[in-house]
């Protein structure tokens, strides 16, 4: 007989990867980003029994939700947009560069157009999905890409955002 915990258990070794790099492009911290996933899969914990059916779309929306509080909590941006540690050893790759700029300039956008940039183009999540996931319309979605993706463009090389569209 599967139980509860198994299927939880199966769920968060499918998940954790994801979840974390979520958790990393909508904070840009790491440490912050472990916290947020861990609290995420403690509310899911408590609630498999009604959730079991969709725990990723509840996943995405509780990170993106407790991004957002702990940003209006601060009152501020934070401090580093990624710490040392964090970052990609550069091997002589422009990649990792271009990386870099776009993880920092991620940290430039106010929390809703973070996470609705990470869902529709990191996790590609399509318009619905995204707009199901944040508690919003589609129509807010497309207007907080469009304002995302216009200011990305103003602090980014117009190379970087290439792969984003």
């Amino acid at each position: 007989m599967v139980t509860r915990g198994d299927d939880f258990d199966d769920f968060v070794r499918g998940s954790a990867t994801r979840l974390l790099r979520t958790a990393v492009l909508l904070t840009g911290d790491r440490a912050a980003a472990e916290d947020l996933v861990q609290e995420t899969y403690e509310r899911i914990y408590v609630r498999w029994r009604r959730i079991h059916s969709a725990p990723e779309a509840y996943a995405h929306k509780t990170l993106a939700n407790l991004t957002a509080n702990r940003w209006r909590s601060r009152g501020r941006k934070p401090e580093v947009a990624l710490a040392d540690h964090d970052r990609a050893t550069p091997d002589g790759s422009d990649n990792f560069a271009i990386r870099d700029q776009l993880l920092a300039a991620l940290q430039e956008l106010p929390p809703r157009q973070r996470a609705v940039i990470v869902l529709r183009y990191y996790e590609d999540l399509t318009e619905a999905q995204t707009a199901d996931v944040l508690g919003c319309s589609v129509g807010t979605v497309k207007s907080q890409a469009s304002r995302a993706l216009d200011r990305l463009r103003l602090i980014t090389e117009p190379t970087i955002l290439e792969g984003l569209r």
